[in-house]
């Protein structure tokens, strides 16, 4: 069995829901800032999301894409996983959630987004690293960090 980096707390005695998921790192202006998308309670995200059934990870990054950001985007480089355990208080639910990132090579915008709820915004990558709230998506910024400085 694989080791991957995990962040949160497992705790003892409790049933985790298990919640796969696939998130991006699009940066734009010579790689000087990324896009993170804000959900309605204020926390920010990379955009990405739950790998629906029937769906491999391209299909769900293509679909979260159109639906957080309103763009189209080759998908680059695999920069890992990572597992993270939470407690979703907007849900009521414990997650395991194990998520895959990737870089985007390229994109562009084909329309409005799908799903109003999320908002997504540019910042410096620093600036976005703070604002994530999710130890792993921090990880798979410093993964692609490390991808594009070498």
């Amino acid at each position: 069995m694989e080791n991957y980096p995990t962040f949160g707390l497992k705790e003892e005695n409790v049933e985790y829901q298990t919640r796969i998921g696939v998130h991006v790192i699009m940066s734009r202006k010579n790689n000087q800032e990324i896009l993170i998308v804000k959900a309605p309670n204020n926390a920010y995200f990379l955009p990405g999301g739950e790998i629906e059934p029937g769906e491999d990870h391209l299909l769900a990054i293509k679909r979260e894409l159109i639906e957080e950001t309103g763009t189209s985007a080759i998908v680059g480089a695999a920069l890992g996983r990572a597992d993270e355990y939470y407690f979703s208080r907007n849900r009521n639910t414990h997650f395991f959630n194990p998520i895959y990132v990737y870089a985007i090579d390229s994109w562009e915008t084909i329309g409005e987004r799908t799903e109003a709820k999320s908002t997504p915004e540019w910042f410096a990558v620093d600036e976005a690293i703070d604002k994530l709230k999710r130890g792993s998506h921090k990880w798979g910024v410093e993964q692609w960090l490390t991808l594009i400085k070498n």
